[in-house]
């Protein structure tokens, strides 16, 4: 799958089946805070959702920014992901 960052409009994403999922963030603070992830019904169960945070999260740690998620899936992500909570713990 091949996810695009956008980062005139802040988004990640990428199409499936002619549709296109995204998370989309904003900077706050030193935070790169998701505040929407979209997957299409169509193209729902297929880990595109997953794949999308981590994209925003791996680049947030690599530009030195703190995962943050006003958005429901992706602070369940980070629960479910805690190795990227131990790097936010180191990087403050």
């Amino acid at each position: 799958m091949e996810i695009i960052h956008d980062l005139s409009r802040k988004q990640f994403q990428t199409v499936a089946d002619g549709k296109t999922a995204y998370v989309s963030y904003d900077l706050v603070d030193g935070c790169l805070n998701i505040e929407h992830t979209i997957v299409p019904r169509e193209i729902e169960g297929r880990g595109i959702a997953a794949a999308l945070v981590k994209a925003a999260y791996d680049y947030a740690l690599d530009h030195d920014l703190l995962p943050a998620a006003t958005c429901r899936y992706a602070t369940v992500w980070l629960d479910r992901n805690p190795q990227y909570k131990d790097k936010v713990s180191s990087m403050k």
